[in-house]
């Protein structure tokens, strides 16, 4: 299937239009998929303000501090620590686990966003992370609006919104942020501006981790691209190979420099893996995953509901990654979305964070938008977006003030 024509690959491919006039042309045409996911998220957040209320806790300031949020805030504060913490009690105790798990690029942009505005240091972070979200939702747009049209780009906007665990993207935490980055991204690559792709790529490899998901995606469509222009130079020269092979230089920069100072810092080459084993942080093949899916179901009276539902969402995960293969999109959101899947499954951590982990692998929802611009009547499409987003509403005040673990 070709991706239909919109003004987002029309537009970008003009070079006689001014910048000025195709940014304004895109952001016309995004304007209707960041407006929906942000009025999805206010239904989300004004949930949250109103139980925050009840209980007498202020939502804002648990979004902005609670769980790892506190730690981020920390690090644009006081920095990384210089060494491995002692485990005074047990690999669990919040003070033996080392702030150099947290990637830096969220940490410095709340740091910079204090310095610039002087506001107090988790206002500066929901500040970003809002930001973050809105750019997230229009590159999501402009990915499923390049391969399915803009009226799907809106819905899958919107579904991202409306995710169970899409309290995060409200948080002080990096999902919103590593999202962006990552459909950016995306778009560059599938538009084939290979510097861009590379360099956000980069970017995104310096906050999280599982952007190693991003670069074997961005990579491998490079060298796609790369194969196809030694077996074409008439229409291609081959001079145009660099694009592509300097893209993909630049894409691991991020992580692997990121990796590399942490092992530096704490003097061997395996130091950001020794930070993760405090964190009971290890890919073990999925083995720790189908244990707790097995106690899930198997005895669900005997877990927290929160396990349930992060159940759910692996299992539909699954069944979406496998969707995404066999409808074709293109290889870099099957490599990504899929990569991501398999980080998610095959990591020991704390099985609560799973269904977090995969917030960012919006490429899974573009069968659910598909199948949702495909719905005649709008009533109906209305009908289940309004319950997604009401059920993720209350999804998320249950998490932010009821569990008492990290989503």
């Amino acid at each position: 299937m070709k991706p239909r024509p919109s003004a987002i690959t029309v537009e970008a491919g003009d070079s006689r239009a001014p910048r000025y006039h195709r940014l304004r042309a895109a952001a016309r045409d995004a304007a209707p998929a960041v407006l929906g996911f942000a009025m999805v998220r206010a239904v989300g957040v004004a949930v949250l303000l109103y139980c925050g209320h009840r209980r007498g806790d202020p939502a804002l300031e648990r979004l902005a501090t609670i769980w790892d949020a506190e730690r981020y805030g920390n690090i644009a504060v006081n920095g990384y620590d210089c060494g491995l913490p002692v485990l005074a009690t047990s690999p669990q105790a919040g003070n033996a686990c080392s702030n150099l798990a947290f990637f830096p690029l969220y940490p410095a942009l709340i740091r910079l966003v204090h310095s610039l505005t002087s506001l107090p240091v988790p206002h500066a972070a929901l500040l970003v992370s809002w930001l973050a979200s809105l750019t997230a939702a229009w590159g999501i747009f402009a990915v499923a609006a390049w391969r399915y049209g803009k009226h799907t780009g809106v819905l899958a906007a919107v579904l991202w919104g409306a995710l169970p665990h899409a309290v995060v993207e409200s948080m002080a935490y990096t999902e919103a942020l590593f999202t962006a980055l990552a459909a950016w991204s995306l778009f560059a690559a599938l538009t084939q501006r290979w510097i861009w792709a590379g360099v956000l790529c980069a970017l995104a490899g310096l906050t999280r981790p599982s952007a190693v998901a991003l670069v074997v995606a961005i990579d491998g469509a490079a060298a796609v691209a790369l194969v196809r222009i030694r077996r074409r130079p008439a229409r291609q020269p081959a001079k145009a190979g660099w694009r592509p092979c300097l893209g993909a230089l630049i894409a691991p920069l991020g992580w692997l420099g990121f990796i590399t100072w942490v092992g530096a810092r704490l003097g061997h080459w395996d130091g950001y893996f020794a930070v993760q084993r405090l964190w009971r942080s290890r890919f073990d093949w999925g083995v720790t995953t189908v244990r707790q899916l097995g106690r899930v179901f198997l005895h669900p009276t005997s877990v927290p509901f929160a396990w349930m539902v992060v159940a759910l969402v692996l299992c539909a995960a699954i069944a979406l990654g496998a969707m995404t293969v066999t409808h074709g999109q293109p290889l870099p959101l099957v490599v990504y979305s899929v990569g991501l899947l398999v980080i998610a499954v095959g990591d020991s951590a704390f099985f609560g964070a799973r269904a977090r982990f995969l917030v960012p692998a919006f490429p899974l929802l573009l069968p659910l938008a598909v199948g949702l611009a495909r719905v005649r009547s709008g009533s109906v499409r209305v009908l289940l977006l309004g319950s997604t987003t009401a059920l993720s509403a209350l999804y998320g005040a249950y998490l932010v003030f009821a569990v008492d673990h990290a989503p």
